[in-house]
């Protein structure tokens, strides 16, 4: 059995201190990754490989959040990315390389990572109004 995986269930062990949204977005792309996989040869190398790197790049944008002093710009990074991403699933549906339900599917969990990250950068702007020079 690989490092980080519960024994039990099969499923990732994540650090305790992790953020909420980047487990669920990491979680929401195990779930993304096999079905952008599956698209037609046609779509699967324009359409299907820039849905994984934005996929990739929010979560990467996330980790660096996590990481950082200065949050503020990996956050709208992320959001920003995530948008597009709601656009391309969009055209993915519309061209029936997803169906309605696993549109769905996407976009609440995408919804949720963008309400978890909104909430996010609302306590960073908090924090640097508080720490601001009188």
């Amino acid at each position: 059995m690989p490092d980080g995986v519960n024994r039990a269930d099969h499923r990732p062990r994540y650090p305790e201190k992790e953020v909420a949204v980047v487990r669920l977005h990491y979680d929401f792309l195990l779930w993304l990754l096999p079905h952008v996989a599956g698209f037609s040869r046609q779509h699967r190398f324009t359409l299907g490989d820039r849905i994984e790197a934005l996929g990739i790049e929010v979560l990467e944008a996330l980790v660096e959040a996590g990481y950082s002093r200065d949050k503020t710009a990996m956050l709208a990074r992320a959001n920003l990315r995530l948008e597009t991403l709601r656009y391309l699933l969009r055209l993915s549906k519309d061209l029936k390389l997803l169906t309605v339900r696993q549109y769905g599917h996407a976009v609440e969990t995408l919804a949720e990572v963008g309400k978890q990250v909104g909430g996010w950068q609302k306590q960073q702007e908090g924090k640097a109004v508080r720490h601001a020079p009188p």
